[in-house]
């Protein structure tokens, strides 16, 4: 049975047939948002269940396709749809994808995730740009012996990041008149929803969004040494003192509709780039 490495560079030759060229940088859909690359000039399109030991996306709106193509006249990979925690992935699984990119080249990734609101000033159809992360999942994608090739045993997390990336998207916005948000994203495990008490206590330590996402991959890119630019689709608020009840497809059709918006701010700071 292969190990971890080999089957990433299994995975990696696979790809390298199919698409031409190395790619520039990766994009990582979330929920509700695999249609947020419409400015993707799509060249390849690759099921995950073609991807040698490629996980499979078991969430509705995850696509589950990795495509390439070129976007604002760079090369791009993307993929429609991640994996999470909580689908009983490892966090292996859920970076495999990131150590692909990694293995093909990317310097640059763009993550983008459905997130619950968690700052009053918030409203749904948000974009947040995630300034830093809480990881409360308990996982880490790090435990376990360290590839040195891939990167250092203890990785500075101090600008997990971007702030270049960061202030691109912040001029992208103005220009494209897309008000954005910034703040801190928590990770939790899932699938279940948060409780009033758990609300409180995201923010008191200082948490503007929450999601059940993100800190896995961006924890491995950072160890990666590829910069990350996150954006946090602000699906719904949550108010622990008059909690209402929240639906998938509620959650699905507001990021869905944020999803030109997110395309725009991605593709114009590729151009940028």
């Amino acid at each position: 049975m292969p190990d971890y490495q080999e089957k990433v560079a299994e995975a990696v030759a696979y790809i390298e047939k199919m698409i031409p060229g190395k790619p520039f940088a990766g994009v990582l859909t979330g929920t509700g948002l695999g249609n947020s690359v419409q400015s993707l000039a799509i060249s390849v399109s690759l099921p995950y269940e073609n991807i040698p030991y490629f996980p499979i996306s078991t969430v509705p709106s995850h696509i589950g396709k990795f495509l390439a193509g070129r976007m604002a006249n760079r090369p791009v990979i993307v993929m429609q749809g991640r994996f999470h925690l909580y689908e009983g992935y490892s966090p292996l699984d859920v970076t495999f994808p990131i150590r692909v990119m990694q293995a093909l080249g990317i310097k640059m990734l763009f993550v983008t995730n459905a997130a619950g609101g968690l700052n009053p000033a918030f409203k749904p159809g948000d974009i947040m740009i995630i300034q830093d992360h809480i990881n409360l999942t308990g996982a880490n994608p790090l435990v376990g012996p360290n590839h040195d090739d891939w990167g250092e045993r203890f990785p500075d997390m101090t600008d997990a990041y971007d702030k270049d990336l960061i202030a691109l998207a912040e001029n992208a916005g103005r220009e494209a008149k897309i008000p954005l948000r910034k703040g801190v994203y928590a990770g939790l495990l899932g699938p279940s929803l948060e409780t009033p008490a758990e609300i409180r206590f995201l923010k008191t330590i200082g948490a503007e969004a929450v999601g059940f996402s993100t800190t896995q991959e961006v924890i491995a890119a950072v160890h990666a040494r590829i910069n990350v630019l996150g954006l946090s689709i602000i699906t719904n608020i949550h108010d622990p003192d008059q909690p209402t009840l929240s639906s998938v497809e509620e959650i699905i059709g507001v990021a869905q509709s944020a999803a030109s918006q997110v395309d725009r701010i991605v593709s114009s700071v590729v151009g940028m780039l």
